[in-house]
């Protein structure tokens, strides 16, 4: 058969939908184990440094690529001008049925304003470049078909230039950080927002796709049951620790759509077990529950390793059938780690606000 030389109309309205699609920043179940990627402001929240490795793997069961990977490193120092830290933020993931390859590099400032001995305020900005490229490679063109044999000749389109963005994005966020005289309970509520100047997206030059302002806000509590104070999570045996339970919220509202996570975290003999329920708040709502376990181990009074393993259990919607979503995170942290001489934590003359050690320590971040 005579093959056929023309594109498909719709081709060239999918070209159109990519050019001004408005869609939805990927979003992490382990939402305590990606903490800068909602909001910069937890940037050098707890003294030291702290390296965080996630990969997420969405709805297994579709032949495309549906993958988010994150890292993330910070260093809180009380030394640094602001009294704040210093933070690298790198995302990477892929859309539109895998045809666009998104990555992110950024970097975020932290400064941490107390108020009183147990109430510390903190501000972050995040300043990013974005890359967004299309594989064209990935699409099948009608002058490709047999009507026997399928998907058999070379297409004679030649793509377009357009297979590449590049563009600067920017995000703000504040905290505030509590814990009660003891520091058996130690907590953290803010706000945050990403993608400020709604930089272009758009591949076309003639088109124009402003990405829509994600807006985030959170508040999570850490309990210490049983026990003393909770200031330090660095005990080397891990039995004699309280148990720390950490329920939280978290609501995040992108171009109309809406999602909320609720649930809790535990911690006790250095294993992480936790649930959270996730729901669309849209027209076609879907919800997930989220099954968190993990493991901390301590190599010294300062310095940990955490494995976290969590899975996207399809309650209610039309993706049930997709295989849900894997998650893994990978947690580094080193407590007394710095450069300018203030990353312990302890307290120094005239700097006792900023170096409560219950503020300094929350158990999940």
């Amino acid at each position: 058969m005579k093959k056929l030389i023309f594109i498909p109309i719709f081709l060239f309205g999918f070209l159109f939908l990519l050019s001004s699609a408005r869609g939805q920043d990927p979003n992490y179940s382990q939402f305590f184990s990606t903490p800068l990627y909602y909001n910069p402001a937890y940037t050098g929240i707890n003294t030291g440094v702290r390296a965080r490795f996630t990969f997420r793997d969405q709805w297994p069961n579709l032949p495309v690529d549906f993958r988010s990977y994150y890292f993330s490193a910070d260093l809180g120092d009380r030394n640094l001008p602001g009294s704040g830290g210093l933070g690298l933020i790198v995302n990477s993931d892929n859309e539109g049925i895998g045809f666009i390859k998104n990555l992110s590099v950024g970097l975020s400032v932290g400064v941490r304003i107390p108020i009183s001995a147990t109430v510390v305020s903190q501000v972050g900005i995040k300043a990013a470049i974005v890359q967004k490229s299309l594989n064209w490679d990935n699409f099948v063109f009608s002058d490709q078909l047999s009507e026997k044999y399928g998907n058999i000749y070379l297409s004679a389109f030649v793509p377009p230039d357009a297979n590449k963005k590049v563009f600067p994005d920017f995000g703000a966020g504040g905290l505030i950080q509590f814990a009660n005289p003891e520091g058996t309970v130690t907590g953290v509520a803010g706000f945050a927002v990403d993608h400020i100047f709604r930089p272009d997206e758009a591949f076309l030059s003639y088109s124009n796709a402003p990405l829509p302002r994600k807006f985030v806000a959170h508040l999570d509590i850490v309990i210490a049951a049983g026990g003393g104070a909770s200031s330090s999570m660095y005990a080397s045996g891990g039995g004699n620790d309280p148990m720390k339970i950490n329920p939280g919220i978290i609501y995040q509202n992108q171009n109309n759509m809406n999602s909320l996570e609720v649930g809790f975290n535990m911690l006790k003999y250095n294993i992480y077990l936790g649930g959270w329920y996730k729901s669309g708040l849209n027209n076609f709502p879907t919800s997930s529950l989220a099954l968190v376990a993990g493991y901390r181990y301590t190599f010294a009074e300062d310095m940990s390793i955490k494995f976290m393993y969590s899975y996207d259990l399809m309650i209610l919607g039309s993706n049930q059938g997709l295989g849900g979503a894997h998650e893994i995170s990978l947690i580094l942290e080193f407590d007394k780690l710095s450069i300018f001489g203030g990353g312990s934590g302890v307290n120094t003359p005239g700097r006792s606000m900023r170096n409560n050690a219950a503020l300094e320590c929350p158990s999940f971040y």
